[in-house]
């Protein structure tokens, strides 16, 4: 178990995919990241038999889509607290660590209040049946829930860039101050260093506020 996006990402061989889970008493919606964890799409949904055959379906996709982490939907009630379903999902966990043929995988337990809502908002808003809401409302959950935890890992890039951009041109100003000339070419070095030192700030680039503050 892992308790952050960051490093569920850092445990991930390269080309490894994620895997959202929309666990339900009935169904389990599945949805999969993209190589460069982007964007999470929805994949199927399966419905539950006995606990052995739900392991052995996840268990094939997991080895066919080159999947290396889990993103899991944490049902908690809305005012926060932890209730039968939170439970159920806990042991259903437990009970795949303990299957000896199952992959070993890190897993993220990510809240998951009000997906369901917003994605029948947005099936609602599409005109979309009730036929086939049904057929597709639990992989797009799963979707909705990995995507969350992907975009969550996007913040965090940011919030490392723009620190790291701060940092590092209030140190330039104030190394070539006397000189009050700034070549573009000697911030492009200054840039490329920081890119090897902080690979966050290959994701994201500081915003126009970040480099007025910087001067």
């Amino acid at each position: 178990m892992v308790e952050t996006p960051s490093e569920l990402i850092s445990s991930l061989e390269s080309a490894q995919r994620l895997m959202g889970l929309d666990l339900g008493s009935k169904t389990i919606g599945r949805a999969l990241g993209d190589s460069n964890h982007k964007i999470a799409t929805p994949f199927n949904t399966i419905r539950r038999k006995k606990f052995g055959l739900d392991a052995a379906a996840l268990a094939d996709i997991i080895a066919a889509e080159s999947v290396g982490g889990l993103v899991m939907g944490l049902p908690l009630n809305m005012d926060g607290s932890e209730g039968p379903r939170v439970q159920a999902t806990h042991a259903f966990l437990r009970n795949l660590e303990n299957l000896p043929d199952f992959p070993t995988l890190p897993v993220l337990l990510w809240d998951e209040r009000l997906s369901t809502a917003a994605v029948e908002r947005t099936l609602l808003e599409a005109d979309t049946s009730r036929t086939k809401r049904a057929e597709v409302i639990d992989k797009m959950a799963a979707a909705f829930i990995l995507q969350g935890a992907i975009d969550a890992l996007d913040e965090q890039r940011r919030q490392c860039a723009q620190a790291a951009y701060r940092q590092a041109f209030a140190a330039f100003e104030v190394a070539h101050r006397p000189e009050r000339q700034h070549t573009l070419r000697a911030r492009s070095e200054v840039i490329k260093r920081l890119t090897r030192t902080y690979p966050c700030l290959l994701y994201t680039s500081p915003s126009p506020r970040d480099k007025r503050q910087s001067r």
